[in-house]
């Protein structure tokens, strides 16, 4: 008989890491909400002041994006625990936990003044809370697509994102990663709001 207490410790465990979350968040001093004091689900302009402030953005599919790559460091780790493989609960909290201290890290004044100097989000001043949950929430969106179609089938899905938010916004995951390791002027005038 499996024991209840058990099967919902990673649940508990998912709303421990969410309250962090916000906690740490709160603690480095963002908003809860955008303070120009209107809430949206959705805001869909990148060269707004607002599209890190709103609960989705165009940059939310770098965050479902963020979970296959969650998904597919998860399947390793959860490979390296045997005899006993990682529940798929846990593995959902450790995909979560993880993109949560991304966010936290993200939202530093070091993270976000590198991505004012170093790519074309020159008015970035970072997420709100909401926005960070938004975030997280689309990673779990990511993680649970990319566990559904496996590893090829998610391979494929990441490639065919990664164009679609090159056209549309000019901007993408594997983009964002090079603009702050490696910045490139072209790609930043590229870029750039008009």
């Amino acid at each position: 008989m499996t024991d209840p207490n058990r099967s919902r410790a990673p649940f508990i465990a998912i709303a421990a890491s969410l309250f962090l979350l916000a906690l740490l968040l709160w603690l480095e001093g963002r908003f809860v909400f955008c303070t120009c004091g209107v809430f949206r689900l959705w805001s869909g302009d990148t060269c707004s002041s607002t599209y890190s402030q709103q609960l989705f953005d165009p940059y939310s599919f770098t965050h479902i994006l963020h979970g296959f790559l969650l998904f597919w460091l998860v399947a390793l780790i959860a490979r390296g625990i045997k005899p006993r493989q990682l529940a798929p609960a846990w593995q959902l909290w450790l995909a979560l936990t993880l993109e949560a201290a991304w966010e936290v890290f993200e939202n530093t004044p070091f993270v976000i003044d590198r991505y004012r100097a170093e790519t074309a989000a020159l008015g970035y001043s970072g997420d709100t809370i909401v926005n960070s949950f938004g975030d997280v929430t689309c990673a779990v969106v990511g993680f649970l697509v990319a566990r559904r179609l496996g590893a090829l089938g998610s391979v494929i899905v990441f490639l065919v994102l990664e164009v679609i938010l090159t056209i549309w916004i000019h901007d993408s995951l594997l983009l964002q990663l090079l603009m702050l390791i490696h910045p490139v002027q072209a790609i930043k005038l590229w870029q750039m709001c008009r």
